[in-house]
């Protein structure tokens, strides 16, 4: 839900290039793209792709006002013959994807894009930004989901988003990733995602005493309140204040929703709190913990025993906090000769840099009696592994061999999404995508799923596409002078 134009949501260079290409009446001429990334972040085993909507969304409003035209021949200098090219801009070309909540790995197309190059190069930048930015934010809150399978997960990061659209849009992620509630009101309205809060230590001191700030919200929502205990003193104070309230509650026919701790040792605390509520008769009032929290801590928690069903998580979901950005790029895999599509490759010196040439499909191979996922399998456009009789996946411990898989089923990952222009895609709701992810990660075997060392997924290139790459490496680095 962009609500905005973002035809300059661009660097600079590639509007200067369109001009060129027009200029140099190559403008028409076919080029394709593919959006990839090239390792997995937090040291993980994984991403979660998100953001689809929103390049749906961002194609189909792209258009240059006139303010947006005046901008640019400033800044580029054309003449006033090129300003119709701007005003008569849409996107005519097709769009492939990958859905949202989908798992994916490293090396492999996630967006294609086959446009003239006047349209393909103006995509770069807000595709790359949208899909950078949710994918990872996804990835994050996924991982934080997986460390606690069957507690409920709140999401109340905004305050500490790298400004407004990171929050809104970092939200939707986390819901997209399985998280539960948000506290974020806008993202509820907007994208449905069940909204909800607690009260803050402000709250308490507010009032004159603690017991008369828990009375007065428990007045207000006798069913929904959850009280928050560690203002002054946990154990001495915030916890027989709540079980005061609790039973004043009970005694109305009312029932206290829970209580949450912010801050000390929380596996303690939070074991200390149930044994006091317990003993008090409220053994339906949930725990919530909170303070810091990412898939690491929480992990520990479970194994010391803490005694919590919800986790509230902020600053460390919603900006990834350890990794500031998940490296997606942008890359021409091939591009119009003579009317044909041929492939090009950028080779470096950095091998993960080396492009991999020409139009592709991404398969997943799975095994029919599991459902879970065996390996991806990235092919020439025209290969179809379902009519293979085997498939040779890479060995990831060593690359020179292969693990032969005879028993097997094919699920294309691509999915059309534009076609000449056309929206061709029903876009799914939240919920649909949600419910995908939850699908999809459970297809992951667990190894993959580790937070620290989990085991590498296997992506292979067909041995056509493989003899390609290398044939043009070197055919490249020959027409170079490089042996």
């Amino acid at each position: 839900m962009l609500q905005r134009n973002l035809a300059l949501h661009t660097d600079l260079y590639l509007p200067r290039w369109m001009y060129i290409y027009w200029k140099e009446g190559r403008h028409n001429e076919r080029a394709v793209f593919d959006v990839y990334y090239r390792s997995n972040p937090f040291e993980g085993g994984y991403v979660v792709f998100a953001g689809l909507e929103n390049i749906i969304e961002y194609i189909q409003t792209l258009h240059f006002t006139e303010e947006d035209i005046t901008y640019l021949q400033t800044m580029i200098g054309f003449p006033d013959e090129f300003k119709d090219e701007l005003r008569n801009f849409k996107f005519n070309g097709s769009l492939s994807s990958v859905k949202e909540g989908e798992i994916v790995f490293p090396n492999e197309p996630l967006v294609r894009i086959e446009a003239r190059i006047f349209e393909a190069k103006l995509l770069q930048t807000a595709i790359l930004n949208i899909a950078n930015h949710e994918s990872l934010i996804a990835t994050k809150y996924a991982r934080i989901r997986q460390s606690a399978p069957g507690a409920k997960f709140l999401e109340a990061g905004s305050r500490r988003a790298q400004g407004i659209d990171a929050a809104y849009f970092g939200t939707r992620a986390s819901y997209l990733a399985g998280f539960d509630v948000t506290s974020l009101a806008s993202a509820g309205r907007d994208f449905g995602i069940p909204c909800g809060g607690t009260m803050e230590h402000a709250d308490i001191q507010f009032h004159d005493d603690e017991l008369t700030a828990f009375r007065t919200f428990a007045s207000h929502y006798p069913d929904q309140a959850t009280l928050l205990v560690d203002t002054y003193d946990t154990l001495k104070s915030g916890l027989p204040n709540a079980i005061t309230v609790a039973k004043e509650l009970a005694a109305d026919g009312h029932k206290l929703r829970g209580i949450r701790i912010d801050s000390g040792d929380l596996s303690y605390l939070s074991k200390r709190a149930r044994k006091m509520l317990d003993e008090a008769g409220l053994l339906d009032v949930e725990i919530v913990l909170s303070g810091d929290l990412d898939e690491y801590v929480i992990q520990d928690l479970r194994i010391q025993g803490a005694q919590a069903n919800t986790f509230l998580v902020g600053t460390r979901g919603i900006t990834a906090y350890e990794q500031p950005a998940l490296g997606m790029v942008y890359k021409l895999v091939a591009r119009e000769i003579d009317g044909e599509l041929a492939p090009v490759i950028k080779v470096s010196s950095s091998k993960a840099k080396t492009t991999t040439p020409h139009i592709k499909e991404a398969y997943r191979i799975v095994d029919p009696e599991t459902n879970k996922f065996k390996g991806d399998y990235i092919t020439l456009l025209d290969e179809d592994p379902s009519q293979l009789d085997f498939v040779d996946l890479i060995d990831v411990r060593d690359p020179s061999f292969r693990n032969r898989i005879e028993n097997f089923k094919v699920e294309r990952l691509l999915a059309p999404i534009f076609k000449d222009g056309e929206l061709v895609y029903t876009v799914p709701t939240i919920e649909e995508s949600r419910q995908f992810h939850e699908q999809q990660i459970g297809r992951l075997w667990e190894e993959y799923k580790r937070l620290r060392l989990p085991e590498i997924y296997a992506v292979t290139f067909s041995d056509r596409l493989w003899k390609l790459k290398l044939d043009m490496i070197r055919k490249t680095r020959l027409a170079s002078g490089v042996k």
